[in-house]
């Protein structure tokens, strides 16, 4: 399925959808677009694509062009500016912006596996503030008191004098507070992912092995485990939202240095994707290619 271009199904779903979108309305408490503008949806309720921005949709409406395509569900606040993507669209992170969400949906519930997908594009080294450091792909910010202030994180960070290399940092922290980095940094950072150009990237956490797999562009890129851990057991009742090209916590004060925990992607993002299950190979390979 061709989920770029979605396509509205008239009937029971089309209904569902339009009391959906009127429940939404007035929870939100936010200017949203005509009815006419709203994303139309194919993913079924139960279906694995739980969180789904093409950022593709042309509009005024900041909010519009960050619309999660498969609830309708639109950010708080959108802060990024658009640019030409992968195909159709971009998002376009800079310093001290975010895209910002209540809750990725109901993906922290339902996933035991996941997949999290999406395509990036940056020129140059990563930086937090004026020097090289961390920039979070996306973050979950939680109340759960553990150090970091969330629940799952992403950042390239800098490595080395190359400026297209970047260590790659994946974190997870479950309900019972038992967490886990799984990196490529120092002699295993990624080369080349930092050069101006898209790039696609798929990780993979697999609950039957407790395998974490990174992908880039279709290709396999090492398989690392979390012991027996199992399902990934996300506390959903401690989340406290999800971002897009942003760190959990706060940035400090001007007095004091920029904190790595808060600082924002800078560089493009296309077509995140958050699964409730373990994509294969071949299905990774095919987002690649699809250009999706």
């Amino acid at each position: 399925m061709n989920m770029k271009k979605i396509k509205f199904n008239l009937g029971k779903t089309g209904l569902a959808l339009i009391a959906v979108l009127s429940m939404a309305g007035c929870q939100q408490n936010m200017d949203h677009p005509a009815m006419g503008e709203y994303p139309e949806d194919e993913n079924p309720a139960g279906g694995p694509l739980k969180f789904f921005v093409t950022f593709d949709r042309e509009s005024e409406n900041p909010l519009m062009r960050a619309v999660d395509e498969t609830r309708a569900k639109f950010p708080t606040e959108n802060n990024f500016t658009q640019i030409d993507g992968v195909s159709g669209k971009a998002a376009q992170g800079d310093t001290d912006k975010m895209i910002s969400y209540p809750k990725p949906n109901d993906w922290a519930t339902t996933a035991e596996s996941f997949t999290v997908a999406f395509w990036e594009k940056h020129n140059g080294q990563t930086k937090n503030g004026a020097n090289p450091g961390a920039e979070h792909i996306f973050s979950i910010p939680s109340s759960n008191q553990h150090w970091s202030g969330g629940t799952m994180m992403l950042l390239f960070d800098q490595y080395g004098a190359s400026a297209s290399a970047a260590a790659i940092k994946f974190v997870m922290i479950d309900k019972n507070m038992a967490d886990t980095w799984m990196t490529w940094e120092n002699e295993n950072s990624i080369e080349g992912v930092l050069d101006n150009q898209w790039h696609h990237f798929a990780f993979v956490y697999d609950a039957t092995t407790s395998g974490f797999t990174m992908y880039i562009d279709g290709v396999n890129r090492g398989t690392k485990t979390w012991g027996t851990h199992g399902p990934i057991n996300l506390d959903d009742s401690k989340i406290t939202g999800f971002r897009i090209g942003n760190g959990p916590q706060k940035q400090n004060p001007p007095d004091q240095d920029p904190n790595w925990l808060y600082s924002n992607w800078k560089g493009g993002l296309d077509q995140f994707r958050l699964y409730n299950i373990p994509l294969s190979q071949t299905e990774v390979q095919d987002l690649f290619a699809g250009k999706k």
